[in-house]
């Protein structure tokens, strides 16, 4: 059944969803009971109590978001890899794997990263090579298929697909472009995933009612209209 979105079953997207959540809810969790136990910067909360005008147990509040932030935002690449895998024809090859998605019958594999910045400049090139051993070599099981290193979010709103071409500091000089390992922004691989242009926004804009679904919480009007200018922002 499709009721949410037309390129997924709402089995799936709901289950995508509520693992998302789950691991929200315990990242919130583990940062409140943990806190402290890792060593505080005093020197930091010193001059954000003075920089930030704040106090203590503000200052606590938001150094603990903080951490829970940091702890969900290592499964959004995981939850955009589940949803992805579930479109008809790809396939979520699970953490551990060399690959992230697959679709044999397009001959396509990917590696998915939920922001630009989550690989340094100096590991693209690990990827790169990656690519390059499994889409170039006459023995490989992939050889001939397009490899795609995708950024959900990217560096700026311009939309891309390019062929990829990090530094390689070893070389000193940058990896050669090849029309099979290529680099794509997260907006357009959605659309070249399920073949609708706005697909990406069309998820974000029905998260909302999946999560009310599951957690029986509702967005205000006014949060809904601020969240949905943060991905024009992005997106745009």
């Amino acid at each position: 059944m499709k009721t949410f979105l037309p390129w997924i079953e709402d089995e799936a997207l709901v289950s995508a969803v509520e693992h998302l959540v789950k691991k929200a809810l315990g990242a919130k969790a583990d940062a409140e009971a943990n806190f402290g136990k890792n060593v505080i910067d005093p020197f930091s909360a010193l001059f954000e109590l003075s920089g930030f005008e704040i106090d203590v147990p503000t200052w606590i509040k938001s150094e603990t978001a903080r951490q829970a932030q940091k702890t969900l935002q290592n499964h959004i690449g995981d939850f955009h890899q589940r949803i992805l895998g579930a479109v008809s024809g790809w396939e979520d090859m699970k953490t551990g794997s060399v690959i992230d998605l697959v679709n044999h019958e397009r001959k396509i594999i990917v590696e998915l990263k939920n922001k630009h910045n989550t690989i340094s400049g100096g590991r693209l090139a690990d990827v790169y090579k990656t690519f390059e051993d499994l889409v170039m070599p006459k023995s490989s099981h992939y050889k001939g298929y397009t490899s795609y290193y995708v950024a959900i979010i990217p560096k700026t709103k311009r939309r891309y697909d390019k062929t990829f071409t990090p530094s390689d500091k070893t070389k000193g000089s940058k990896c050669s472009e090849n029309e099979l390992i290529r680099e794509i922004d997260g907006a357009s691989f959605y659309q070249l995933v399920t073949g609708q242009k706005y697909a990406l926004k069309e998820l974000y804009l029905a998260l909302p009612k999946v999560i009310a679904q599951i957690t029986g919480k509702t967005l205000s009007d006014s949060d809904r209209q601020g969240l949905i200018g943060f991905f024009d922002e992005a997106f745009s």
